[in-house]
């Protein structure tokens, strides 16, 4: 069950590492509500996609401009607040059984936090008019990893050994899910798949000029479900 899922990845802590679902973000969240609003958001977009869901989009890692505040990996809390209607992205695309809040302090992002490559995903299935109850994005490694000395607001590539705890929450929504297919989002995503004998298909990472590349190489895989 999507509930018992999600409070096993509450569980988890490790240093430079913040669990969006466990932990406070003391320096950047509005008030001390911010772990219990992640969950719920996260709760609500899997109720939502578990038995419906037909391709699981799997990158490396939450990043601090995503996941870290919305709770839902590859989605910004820009986009929940409705900051991205301009770029015909709604909040009710990604959940519509809960009202979307900001876990972020106003004062740092007036219109919430938005990362780039949350913004090519969800404007691919805008754009090619995909059900995105279709597809559940994820990470191999589902928390987010920082640099210490440059605190809660960077990246940085999770540990080999941080990544075995990862790839133990993947095998499980991979069993709670039944996805027909799965996509490793850039080399080192699929590398991390690979290892754990998962097929999947690979696709260009939509950073850094790919994203032309990402959206054709996508609408070719949805196709074919």
């Amino acid at each position: 069950m999507p509930e018992q899922f999600v409070a096993s990845l509450s569980h988890y802590h490790a240093a430079a590492v913040f669990n969006p679902w466990r932990d406070v973000d003391r320096q950047h969240d509005r008030d001390n509500r911010g772990a219990e609003i992640r969950r719920q958001q996260l709760l609500s977009y899997l109720q939502e996609r578990i038995g419906v869901s037909d391709t699981l989009l799997c990158a490396e890692a939450i990043g601090y401009q995503g996941g870290h505040f919305s709770g839902i990996p590859m989605t910004s809390e820009r986009l929940l607040l409705g900051g991205l209607e301009h770029k015909n992205l709604y909040p009710e695309m990604v959940f519509q059984n809960l009202s979307p809040q900001r876990t972020s302090r106003e004062d740092l992002k007036p219109l919430g936090f938005t990362e780039p490559t949350a913004t090519i995903v969800w404007g691919f299935l805008a754009d090619h008019k995909v059900d995105p109850r279709r597809v559940v994005l994820w990470n191999a490694f589902p928390w987010h990893p920082y640099h210490s000395e440059k605190g809660l607001l960077s990246n940085r590539t999770p540990r080999d050994e941080e990544l075995a705890v990862g790839h133990q929450i993947l095998l499980q929504l991979l069993e709670l899910g039944q996805f027909k297919q799965v996509v490793a989002v850039g080399e080192k995503s699929a590398q991390q798949l690979e290892s754990l004998e998962i097929i999947a298909s690979k696709v260009r990472h939509p950073a850094n000029g790919g994203a032309g590349k990402f959206r054709a190489q996508m609408a070719d895989l949805l196709e074919r479900v």
